[in-house]
């Protein structure tokens, strides 16, 4: 049974940080083609990339608990309260690979190094995200959708 318990948690913790690595990766790439064709700084392209990583994170885990029947300021509620650690671990981890990949935003979608940059931002959030979530269902915080 505790066997069980721990697969079950390792499950949704997987589930909650694909999802936030999904609206990430959309956030990200947003974030360049929006900032590519309006000829926006750097910072402000890295800045555009997280706000709408939180945006898409935030709406792809609201979605299911919309389906689930549950009030719009309730899903909005869990998930403010579930989503935010796991995504401010997800995208500090995207932001730190920048230092190893610097101007990979600046290089924009038609080159090697940004699908690079982004793959491996996208694996470390992944890596320091997916504890986040496991701890957060482990401490009952997030719960099944």
């Amino acid at each position: 049974m505790h066997h069980e318990n721990r697969l079950s948690n390792k499950k949704l913790a997987l589930q909650a940080t694909l999802h936030c690595l999904m609206g990430c990766g959309i956030g990200d790439i947003l974030g360049v083609i929006i900032g590519t064709i309006f000829g926006l700084p750097y910072v402000t392209r890295i800045i555009l990339g997280v706000i709408f990583g939180f945006i898409f994170g935030f709406l792809l885990s609201v979605v299911p608990l919309l389906k689930a029947n549950i009030s719009f300021a309730q899903a909005a509620k869990i998930v403010l309260t579930t989503e935010v650690l796991s995504i401010l671990a997800m995208e500090a981890a995207e932001a730190g690979t920048e230092l190893i990949f610097p101007g990979m935003r600046r290089m924009g979608l038609l080159h090697i190094q940004y699908w690079i940059g982004l793959l491996t931002a996208l694996v470390a959030g992944f890596v320091v995200a997916f504890p986040v979530n496991y701890l957060l269902v482990k401490k009952g915080i997030r719960h099944h959708h």
